[in-house]
């Protein structure tokens, strides 16, 4: 296989002329006939059994030359982009066959492949860290979390019923006097204020108490996802029959002791200080790495194809369904629980599928420019740490995941680096918006 031509027809299109030799066309031409003989039928021989030179003979020359040039084509092709020095991506493939014969094949082949990128200052970009501050009531909402964790519920019987309450009812609704399907329970758990139910519903129950028999009176929404309810006047015929409530324990040192490894509540709020500055300093380093991720992208100068964005859009698509799955959910139920279709989730992926392109391109090109590569090491260790994350042995990940691109993320991730360590941080000053969010 060799590559003939290489010449540019557009942007980001490259038109290659490759030719596959004779020995390679003539082995591919007889795996061809092995694979199809035996459904060939030739008079004067058993089904499967005619010579290839016979049945090239009776049905022509060029039987077998559609499957064997599909055979050569891929890797011919991979052969000719690396020869010329190109990156291509997945998009249409404009193919043109030149000849095919004894002499072997010669096709040409029109593909898409990354743009041509330009990256200046990428050293010395600027940013602002916002102030870690952590406060008592930040403290507290912790703890709070966690007393929420450890309650328990309660039964009232010495006061109505009040938002936050968890009421057991029976219900039985009608429209005009006729009960319509879905509009019955008994000893339904409802959590007031919640909004679990038809707006107004709740707000209807709060004030009642344990033994009440009364009615609620609502409007179904204009658009409520059954039609023939959409819009309607409902009368919901209600018992009480229970009232709970959530009790959280006493923030002491016992509670301390029951949920942490600390003997104190002084020493337990130390803790969850440590931690939370902790997470709040990750949170700040995160949003210096994205400001200076979007100036990357501001400097970036590329005609990206739109193949690029598109194939993004279907990778994160894929990912997202995987979690669906494990969720026990697929993106065709998500889709219908949402009210979404393909065009919309493509949409809504859609920015992010454009920036995290954009944002790779830059970086490639850093690591081009700064000449990085990773050490032999370092690709064994991101491989072992690929086999720990997937449990499973090393050189198994290395026959789904090629070391090529591997190196790529690795350089990747060294190119951020240096743009994090060459840029040039300051302290933010605390808005009243960043001391809010520690509040």
């Amino acid at each position: 296989m060799s590559l003939k031509s290489s010449n540019k027809v557009d942007t980001n299109r490259y038109q290659l002329e490759v030719a596959v030799d004779a020995a390679i066309f003539e082995k591919a031409l007889d795996q061809a006939f092995h694979k199809e003989n035996k459904k060939i039928a030739i008079p004067g021989f058993r089904k499967g059994k005619a010579p290839r030179a016979f049945v090239e003979k009776y049905y022509g020359e060029q039987v077998f030359y559609e499957d064997a040039i599909n055979a050569v084509y891929p890797d011919a092709l991979d052969a000719a982009v690396n020869e010329a020095k190109l990156e291509m991506i997945e998009d249409k493939i404009d193919f043109d066959l030149v000849s095919a014969g004894k002499e072997g094949v010669v096709f040409k082949a029109t593909i898409t492949t990354k743009p041509e990128v330009e990256i200046e200052g990428y050293k010395g970009l600027t940013a602002a860290k916002k102030p870690v501050k952590v406060t008592e009531e930040n403290i507290d909402a912790e703890i709070k979390k966690v007393q929420e964790r450890n309650s328990r519920m309660v039964t009232v019987e010495d006061r109505a019923a009040q938002n936050g309450d968890i009421t057991v009812i029976d219900f039985d609704g009608s429209v005009d006097g006729v009960a319509f399907e879905g509009g019955k329970a008994e000893n339904y758990s409802l959590t007031l204020g919640a909004g679990q139910f038809i707006p107004g519903f709740e707000e209807q129950i709060v004030g009642h108490k344990t033994g009440d028999e009364f009615d609620v009176n609502v409007k179904f929404p204009a658009d409520y996802h059954a039609e023939d309810l959409a819009d309607k006047d409902a009368v919901f015929k209600i018992k009480l029959h229970e009232i709970k409530m959530k009790e959280l324990p006493e923030v002491d040192d016992d509670f301390v002791k029951d949920v942490s490894d600390f003997d104190t509540l002084e020493k337990y709020k130390e803790d969850i200080k440590s931690k939370l500055t902790e997470a709040e300093e990750r949170k700040a380093k995160d949003d210096v790495e994205n400001q200076l991720i979007d100036k990357l992208v501001e400097n970036l100068k590329a005609e990206i194809p739109q193949a690029m964005y598109e194939n993004k859009i279907n990778e994160d698509i894929r990912e997202f369904g995987y979690r669906l799955q494990s969720q026990g959910l697929n993106l065709d139920t998500y889709l219908q629980y949402t009210g979404m279709d393909k065009d919309s989730i493509r949409k809504q992926f859609q920015p992010q599928a454009e920036r995290a392109v954009k944002v790779r391109l830059a970086l490639e090109k850093i690591a081009k420019l700064e000449d990085i590569h990773p050490a032999e090491e370092e690709i064994e260790e991101e491989f072992a740490k690929l086999a720990k994350s997937y449990e499973i042995d090393v050189e198994k990940v290395k026959t789904f995941i090629p070391k090529e691109e591997l190196i790529k993320d690795i350089s990747v991730e060294k190119a951020i680096n240096l743009v994090r360590d060459n840029a040039v941080v300051t302290e933010a000053e605390e808005t009243d918006e960043t001391a809010k969010s520690a509040e």
